[in-house]
Protein backbone atom coordinates (compact mmCIF):
# COMPACT_ATOMS: atom_id res chain seq x y z
CA UNK A 1 0.00 0.00 0.00
CA UNK A 2 1.40 3.37 -0.95
CA UNK A 3 0.29 6.59 0.69
CA UNK A 4 0.18 9.84 -1.21
CA UNK A 5 1.47 12.78 0.72
CA UNK A 6 1.52 16.18 -0.95
CA UNK A 7 2.06 18.30 2.14
CA UNK A 8 5.41 18.86 3.89
CA UNK A 9 3.76 18.27 7.28
CA UNK A 10 2.56 14.86 6.09
CA UNK A 11 6.11 13.84 5.13
CA UNK A 12 7.37 14.97 8.54
CA UNK A 13 4.64 13.00 10.30
CA UNK A 14 5.52 9.85 8.36
CA UNK A 15 9.21 10.30 9.20
CA UNK A 16 8.49 10.81 12.89
CA UNK A 17 6.23 7.77 13.18
CA UNK A 18 8.88 5.67 11.44
CA UNK A 19 11.87 6.87 13.51
CA UNK A 20 10.31 7.56 16.92
CA UNK A 21 9.78 3.93 18.05
CA UNK A 22 13.46 3.21 17.40
CA UNK A 23 14.60 6.30 19.32
CA UNK A 24 12.38 5.50 22.31
CA UNK A 25 13.43 1.87 22.61
CA UNK A 26 15.68 1.35 25.60
CA UNK A 27 18.94 -0.48 25.08
CA UNK A 28 18.72 -3.97 26.66
CA UNK A 29 21.86 -3.20 28.67
CA UNK A 30 20.60 0.07 30.18
CA UNK A 31 20.65 -0.05 33.96
CA UNK A 32 22.69 0.34 37.12
CA UNK A 33 24.91 -2.58 38.12
CA UNK A 34 26.82 -3.53 41.29
CA UNK A 35 30.61 -3.68 41.09
CA UNK A 36 30.53 -6.17 43.98
CA UNK A 37 27.84 -7.93 46.03
CA UNK A 38 27.88 -5.23 48.73
CA UNK A 39 28.19 -2.26 46.36
CA UNK A 40 26.30 0.96 47.03
CA UNK A 41 23.93 1.26 44.08
CA UNK A 42 23.27 4.98 44.61
CA UNK A 43 26.96 5.82 44.03
CA UNK A 44 27.76 5.56 40.33
CA UNK A 45 31.34 5.66 39.06
CA UNK A 46 33.27 5.38 42.32
CA UNK A 47 35.08 2.50 44.03
CA UNK A 48 32.60 0.48 46.07
CA UNK A 49 29.71 1.88 44.10
CA UNK A 50 27.99 0.92 40.90
CA UNK A 51 28.35 1.14 37.14
CA UNK A 52 25.73 2.45 34.76
CA UNK A 53 24.81 1.95 31.12
CA UNK A 54 22.45 4.59 29.79
CA UNK A 55 21.69 5.91 26.31
CA UNK A 56 24.73 4.25 24.77
CA UNK A 57 27.19 5.42 27.43
CA UNK A 58 28.99 3.20 29.95
CA UNK A 59 29.82 4.98 33.21
CA UNK A 60 32.56 3.12 35.09
CA UNK A 61 34.90 4.05 37.92
CA UNK A 62 36.12 7.50 36.94
CA UNK A 63 35.63 6.63 33.26
CA UNK A 64 32.97 7.29 30.65
CA UNK A 65 32.77 5.29 27.41
CA UNK A 66 30.56 6.00 24.43
CA UNK A 67 29.35 2.66 23.09
CA UNK A 68 29.57 3.02 19.31
CA UNK A 69 29.44 0.81 16.22
CA UNK A 70 27.32 -2.01 17.71
CA UNK A 71 27.67 -5.39 16.01
CA UNK A 72 25.51 -8.39 16.87
CA UNK A 73 27.65 -11.43 17.67
CA UNK A 74 26.73 -14.43 15.51
CA UNK A 75 24.85 -17.20 17.34
CA UNK A 76 24.98 -15.31 20.65
CA UNK A 77 22.69 -12.83 22.40
CA UNK A 78 25.57 -10.38 22.62
CA UNK A 79 26.70 -7.09 21.15
CA UNK A 80 30.24 -5.99 20.35
CA UNK A 81 30.91 -2.26 20.76
CA UNK A 82 33.72 0.14 20.04
CA UNK A 83 34.18 1.92 23.36
CA UNK A 84 35.39 5.51 23.02
CA UNK A 85 36.56 6.15 26.56
CA UNK A 86 37.85 9.07 28.58
CA UNK A 87 38.93 9.29 32.16
CA UNK A 88 41.26 11.61 34.01
CA UNK A 89 43.42 13.13 31.31
CA UNK A 90 43.37 10.12 28.96
CA UNK A 91 41.30 9.20 25.91
CA UNK A 92 41.37 5.73 24.35
CA UNK A 93 39.37 3.31 22.23
CA UNK A 94 38.82 -0.40 22.92
CA UNK A 95 36.35 -3.11 21.98
CA UNK A 96 33.96 -4.64 24.52
CA UNK A 97 31.24 -7.25 24.27
CA UNK A 98 28.07 -7.04 26.38
CA UNK A 99 25.44 -9.69 26.93
CA UNK A 100 22.59 -10.20 29.32
CA UNK A 101 23.36 -12.73 32.06
CA UNK A 102 21.01 -15.70 31.54
CA UNK A 103 21.63 -17.03 35.08
CA UNK A 104 20.88 -13.81 36.99
CA UNK A 105 19.49 -10.33 36.41
CA UNK A 106 22.56 -8.51 35.16
CA UNK A 107 25.12 -8.26 32.39
CA UNK A 108 28.38 -9.85 31.38
CA UNK A 109 31.00 -7.47 29.97
CA UNK A 110 34.07 -8.80 28.16
CA UNK A 111 37.10 -6.65 27.41
CA UNK A 112 40.24 -8.04 25.76
CA UNK A 113 41.39 -10.66 28.27
CA UNK A 114 38.90 -9.73 31.04
CA UNK A 115 35.32 -10.78 31.78
CA UNK A 116 33.10 -9.13 34.40
CA UNK A 117 29.73 -10.24 35.73
CA UNK A 118 27.58 -7.44 37.17
CA UNK A 119 24.27 -7.92 38.97
CA UNK A 120 21.58 -5.33 38.31
CA UNK A 121 20.76 -2.97 41.17
CA UNK A 122 17.20 -3.00 42.44
CA UNK A 123 14.97 -0.29 40.98
CA UNK A 124 14.75 2.47 43.63
CA UNK A 125 11.09 3.19 42.84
Amino acid sequence: MRLKCNYPSCAVAVAITTILPVALAADPYDGVYKQAANAECSLVGVDGGSLKVENGIFYGVEVECRMTSPVSVNDMDATLYTMQCSGGDQIWTERAMLMLNKQADGIIMVWNGYAFVYDRCADPS
